[in-house]
């Protein structure tokens, strides 16, 4: 005879059984029903949910005092794997990341395992309306052309309110304004920083007459000679030879990136070269002036786009850019921003990446251009964010170009060859001239580093509050303690250190000095090699004693550092009269083993914090006994928020960076 389930074994199946049908059913089911279900059983409910109902009943709910945190968390799990760690803390924020991933993925067909399976729920115009009203970044794919262009036909409600809500847009691939099916991307361009809230602009493309579109007009009022000779073209000609005749100038042909199938029937009709040169001609007279129906114009292509539309009251208004982030800068791509800068009075912030070292002329153009900004009442250039710079001393003179910068971060990779800076940029009153500095990121990829160029700004910058530096690399035999010290006398406002990938085992006492009466709130010294230490354990209590004296800190990170069983010492943060703040513990990628996690909680139970820890313990081998592992886990779970990754011992690649 087959024994009976246990009485709540069946009322948990019962009860998936019905969450299920509720899914299921729910279009047909009272929307109140559910409301008025108890608040437990609407918990229970919501990883159950599909992302339109969530999206449906989450104002609702929230009036109630339920969070639907736990749904978008499950989706977010659901999307990446179980292993997946949602560090989103806040709903919106996990509702955000939910919808922005499923919206670039549906919008333009793409699919993955979620998607699939889920394909019901979301191939429909309710979740790209729901989607819409929540996300703040639009990708444009140019080469997907199908999709952009339902989205100003049978879509254009989409569109709409893609316009009221979008705040950042990206241009991930070339936009080649040699095809006529591209003045769809330039319209939806047009309408979202036109017409729309955009104000932030990502490039990720190559071509520079596309970067000069972008920009002109929406903070620029240059426009390069490649672009004014584009104005000419009529409807009825295709572009592709004023870009061809240009290429050797532009670049713009090694840039086009290869283009989907949808556009090779794409017509090209060339046009004569005398129009090049009579643009030219009225350039230079100063009687040019854009023709009426030009084709990339984006005042054109609203009244061709959108006919219906009232244009009564004039030409359609520009747009301005304030945040603009080039993430492949070349030469050519500098040349064009570097003639836009002197009149782009709008731009706040600029991000400049290259996944190779910038050419050291490039950097000094850069500079020229900015200090020519700068010296105009209208800059409001404060945020700085530039890499790979060839030379460690053309940060100063960044700086010195940009005296209104207040957050600055650059990445360094020194060059054999090239020319001197010394020679450009001598030294001069305004080189001692104190920094507005409030954020600065330094990062280093070298052999040996001269760190007197970073002290430099250091002492230059008495309102720094953010300070970050990674990769510092010393000649053997030289110490850190310089650096330490002058982040002590000069730089008494901070209130965020991240010190990263550099050796301060032998800098302990500067350490102890620096926080002595600082104001720090957070501390990272992640891959600063603590266990060189003569004896560690000492070396870790004496940190603990000084880190107990600074109140307002509430973050901590010694990530990378390979503490293995010295780790245990780091409960004493919470012992005594006076516990530490910190609410925040990372020790992930040190090499716990689990009877070492163990030691931790065992002594954390003693020295209880005086507030719930998120305690980060990614990437230690917890693998090696799971049955101790798990029981460590078991008694933090009380104290601790706990953040814990897969560890695969049998990946020798795993063990070998915890032993770096």
């Amino acid at each position: 005879m087959r024994r009976a389930e246990p009485t709540n074994v069946t009322q948990t199946c019962l009860k998936e059984i019905c969450l299920r049908a509720v899914r299921k059913h729910f279009s047909a089911l009272d929307f109140r029903a559910v409301l008025d279900l108890p608040a437990p059983l609407i918990r229970d409910l919501l990883p159950h949910l599909t992302v339109c109902q969530l999206d449906e009943l989450q104002p609702e709910l929230n009036q109630r005092g339920i969070s639907t945190h736990s749904g978008w968390a499950g989706i977010l799990q659901d999307m990446y794997g179980p292993n997946y760690e949602v560090d989103l803390h806040t709903e919106e924020r996990a509702k955000h990341e939910v919808m922005s991933r499923l919206f670039t993925l549906v919008f333009y067909g793409f699919t993955n395992h979620f998607v699939e399976r889920n394909i019901t729920n979301l191939s429909t115009s309710s979740f790209l309306w729901a989607a819409a009203k929540c996300i703040k970044h639009f990708l444009l794919n140019a080469n997907f052309h199908k999709p952009l262009q339902r989205l100003t036909a049978e879509q254009q409600p989409l569109l709409n309110l893609l316009e009221k809500h979008i705040r950042s847009v990206a241009v991930v691939q070339s936009i080649d304004v040699s095809k006529r099916k591209t003045q769809t991307s330039l319209y939806i361009l047009h309408r979202l920083l036109d017409h729309g809230m955009a104000k932030k602009l990502v490039v990720d493309v190559r071509c520079p007459i596309a970067l000069a579109w972008l920009l002109h007009g929406r903070g620029s009022q240059d426009a390069t000679p490649e672009l004014k000779s584009l104005m000419l073209c009529k409807r009825e000609s295709s572009i592709s030879q004023a870009a061809a005749a240009r290429a050797d100038i532009a670049g713009c042909s090694a840039g086009r990136e290869t283009r989907a199938s949808e556009d090779e029937d794409d017509p090209v009709i060339p046009f004569k070269r005398s129009m090049l040169d009579s643009a030219s001609q009225e350039e230079e007279s100063g009687n040019w002036k854009p023709g009426p129906d030009f084709t990339v114009d984006p005042q054109v292509l609203c009244r061709t786009f959108s006919p219906c539309d009232d244009h009564s009251a004039g030409a359609c208004t520009w747009g301005q850019i304030d945040c603009l982030e080039i993430r492949e800068c070349r030469s050519v791509t500098l040349r064009v921003l570097n003639s836009a800068l002197p009149t782009f009075f709008c731009l706040r912030s600029l991000t400049l990446h290259s996944s190779v070292t910038l050419r050291e002329s490039d950097v000094l153009g850069l500079a020229r251009a900015l200090k020519q900004l700068s010296e105009s009442s209208r800059s409001c250039l404060t945020f700085l964010n530039i890499g790979v710079l060839p030379n460690a001393k053309l940060t100063e003179m960044l700086l010195d170009a940009c005296p209104k910068v207040t957050s600055l971060h650059v990445e360094i990779q020194t060059m054999m060859w090239g020319t001197l800076v010394q020679a450009y940029h001598p030294r001069t009153a305004e080189s001692d001239k104190e920094l507005p500095l409030e954020k600065l990121t330094v990062k280093v990829g070298e052999l040996q580093t001269d760190v007197h160029f970073i002290t430099s700004v250091l002492r230059r910058s008495p309102h720094l509050t953010s300070l970050h530096i990674a990769g510092i690399r010393l000649p053997t035999g030289s110490s850190l303690s310089q650096l330490l010290t002058t982040i002590s006398e000069s730089n008494t406002c901070l209130r965020s250190l991240n010190l990263e990938d550099m050796k301060l085992s032998d800098c302990l006492p500067e350490i102890h000095n620096l926080l002595r009466d600082c104001k720090l709130e957070e501390l990272r010294c992640n891959d600063c090699r603590l266990h060189e230490c003569s004896d560690t354990e000492h070396c870790l209590q004496q940190l603990v004693v000084a880190l107990k004296t600074v109140p307002s800190l509430h973050t901590l990170s010694l990530a990378r550092n390979r503490l293995a069983k010295n780790v245990c010492v780091l409960a004493e943060l919470f012992s005594g009269p006076s516990p530490s703040t910190v609410k925040w513990l990372d020790i992930s990628s040190n090499f716990i083993r689990p009877a070492e996690l163990l030691e931790l909680a065992h002594r954390l139970s003693s020295h209880r914090p005086p507030q719930r820890l998120v305690l980060d313990l990614r990437r230690n081998p917890g693998d090696r006994d799971p049955d101790t592992w798990n029981a460590a886990l078991n008694k933090l779970r009380p104290l601790c928020a706990l953040l814990v990754g897969v560890w695969k011992s049998s990946d020798t690649m795993v063990d070998h960076i915890s032993n770096m």
